[in-house]
């Protein structure tokens, strides 16, 4: 009798290879680049990217980004005040006062934190699902940005600060003005209409 071939098992698929996670390091490089600034020391950096989550002991928030971030809000406000002024001679007070906070507002500082890739290198901790983890991010996105500024700020000092946000913010500054009327600008117009004291919220 003739022999019966054998049928010969399908080739065994090659094990798809993980793709590697960029490490802290690698990750803080690519920031570097994309504003622009090496840092001296890499811990601001390091801090300003680090969510409140990330903490191994929460009372620690001095290791989280939060500080930097008031650093940093002040500091963008003055670096794009001095922008708008030299920008804008002939624009009164009320106009460099509505551009400044359309520029410095939330939203601004969020798309810009996306431009330069903020978003892929913030240090969560454990958020539950990864789409909890992901609406974090937008929500902080804007802090992170200008906790970035301050880092920048301590780091190299103010013309390293104005460089960054020069880079960044140069282009959206010559847009014509949008109209801001939402509710926190008009209480804060009418507030300093009347010569009082800027709103607190909570």
């Amino acid at each position: 009798p003739e022999p019966v071939e054998q049928a010969s098992e399908p080739a065994a698929k090659p094990a798809k290879k993980r793709k590697r996670r960029p490490t802290a390091r690698e990750n803080a490089k690519a920031v570097e680049e994309r504003i622009g600034h090496t840092f001296a020391d890499p811990s601001l950096l390091t801090t300003a990217l680090t969510h409140v989550s990330a903490l191994k002991s929460p009372n620690d928030r001095a290791a989280s980004y939060q500080r930097l971030e008031f650093l940093g809000d002040h500091v963008l406000g003055l670096v794009i005040s001095d922008m708008l002024y030299r920008a804008f001679p002939k624009a009164d007070e009320g106009e460099l006062s509505k551009r400044l906070a359309d520029l410095v507002r939330r939203e601004t500082c969020a798309d810009v934190a996306r431009s330069m890739g903020l978003h892929e290198a913030i240090k969560l901790g454990a958020v539950g699902s990864a789409g909890a983890g992901e609406r974090l991010r937008k929500s902080v996105l804007g802090d992170i940005c200008e906790a970035v500024i301050g880092a920048v700020y301590l780091d190299g000092g103010y013309p390293a600060a104005a460089k960054m946000i020069g880079s960044a913010w140069a282009d959206r500054m010559r847009k014509p003005m949008r109209a801001l009327r939402d509710p926190k600008t008009v209480l804060q117009e009418w507030a300093q209409g009347k010569g009082l004291p800027t709103p607190t919220y909570r």
